[in-house]
């Protein structure tokens, strides 16, 4: 094992220093390779890997996500989005970040990173809610909660990785989604009205708005809607694949941002180069993932690892639980995409070796990854939106956000304590 546990530094030394996480997983993994089996199988194995997973059509997925993502954002939907959730929940105490939470969850519904919702949302909704008198701290660490919504309602891009890491099926994972998404924005909703009880100072109540406004806002949003409801309902009744999935959303979100008018030719360049950079960085990260877990597997440390935690006699629950420890622990230091690229190929078969369904914890993984995000002192969203707030201090956003990891403290017992919420949906699906 000394082997494995020198290449887990290696890959922790080159990210302190600064090294993107593909190529520290890719380096990583073809000296490890090389050590066991020689340089010239170690670059074969790599060059293999990086072909197949180029030319790999499962993977068109990432790129059309992305582009329908991009598309949304150049609509500027999500400024309907939050005045819609603000005008029907802005009166009340902690209203504004009810919106926000709201806004966060319908603007995931066509965007796949958790980035771009965050730094989308900060924009609109932390200016009026500082207008309001909400506390700076409060606002910030509501919008970095808010953005994580966005790795767990699909189209999301941490279960495209995850699902072309460990095979599981894409449509099934994405379905799976749903209502752990719903469940999420039900408890922060919660956490919010809770919090803002005890302390009104921290979210005082905004404008009441008439039923007209209401209802005209709805009109504004119709479209995001009407995309989400076709690409999701269509792979959960099985009319088309993932893949055919986001081919329709990125050609309605090409329809949508032409039809409002914002599609011409330099915002269209922009979109596309942005576009390819965001999936050629995927790319990377998840061929980087694959050549080192295939190192995992010949060096023997994922068999070590089974032979060790059936050493411990565990339940799957408490092998689950065992696993979350692990990932708090290292969701300190790692943002989502790292986290899971680097632990998924060491879990996942043992996990498969308990009897967990590969759906259930594929969802686990993207909540504990999830709340990676936004747990100090590295939570990647919580410094996203920092930069975009730089008079509120960083320890005041740590403390807004605390309600925030509270709700996914209780999001997480009740996944595993009744795992129905996560599987029911999927299994109703044919094939």
């Amino acid at each position: 094992m000394s082997g494995p546990f020198l290449a887990f530094v290696s890959v922790f030394v080159l990210l302190f220093l600064g090294a993107p996480i593909g190529f520290a997983l890719g380096a990583v993994g073809v000296v490890g390779f090389a050590s066991l089996s020689g340089w010239g199988p170690a670059f074969a194995m790599a060059g293999q890997v990086s072909v197949d997973t180029v030319l790999n059509y499962n993977f068109s997925v990432l790129p059309l996500f992305v582009l329908m993502g991009n598309l949304f954002s150049l609509s500027k939907m999500a400024d309907e989005l939050y005045a819609a959730s603000y005008a029907f929940m802005g009166h009340r105490r902690g209203g504004l970040a009810m919106a926000t939470i709201l806004a966060c969850g319908g603007f995931s519904a066509v965007s796949g990173s958790s980035v771009a919702c965050g730094v989308t949302m900060a924009k609109i909704s932390v200016p009026l809610m500082r207008r309001y008198g909400y506390a700076a701290g409060f606002a910030a660490g509501t919008v970095a909660a808010g953005a994580t919504l966005d790795i767990l309602i699909p189209p999301s891009i941490a279960m495209v990785l995850y699902a072309l890491i460990t095979d599981a099926h894409l449509g099934k994972l994405m379905v799976a989604g749903f209502i752990p998404g719903l469940i999420t924005i039900v408890l922060y909703l919660a956490a919010i009205s809770v919090v803002t009880h005890f302390k009104p100072q921290l979210g005082p109540a905004g404008e009441r708005s008439g039923w007209r406004r209401r209802l005209r806002s709805l009109v504004d949003i119709w479209p995001m809607v009407a995309l989400f409801l076709l690409v999701l309902g269509g792979i959960y009744a099985g009319a088309f694949t993932p893949n055919e999935g986001a081919g329709v959303g990125a050609a309605g979100a090409f329809v949508v941002a032409f039809a409002r008018g914002r599609l011409h030719l330099k915002a269209f360049r922009e979109i596309m180069t942005e576009t390819v950079h965001t999936t050629a960085v995927l790319f990377v990260v998840l061929v980087g993932a694959l050549i080192f877990a295939n190192y995992v597997t010949v060096s023997g440390t994922t068999q070590a690892i089974e032979r060790w935690i059936a050493s411990l006699s565990l339940s799957p629950t408490e092998l689950i639980l065992l696993i979350l420890g692990l990932y708090i622990v290292i969701g300190c230091v790692l943002e989502a995409n790292s986290m899971m690229v680097l632990t998924v190929p060491i879990f996942f078969p043992v996990v498969l070796a308990a009897g967990i369904d590969p759906i259930w914890f594929g969802i686990f993984v993207v909540v504990v990854s999830q709340i990676g995000l936004i747990h100090p002192p590295m939570g990647l969203l919580l410094f996203a939106v920092k930069a975009l707030v730089p008079d509120v201090k960083t320890s005041e956003i740590f403390l807004g956000v605390l309600p925030y990891l509270a709700a996914d403290a209780v999001r997480v017992a009740l996944f595993i304590a009744f795992p129905a919420l996560v599987l029911w949906l999927p299994r109703t699906m044919s094939g």
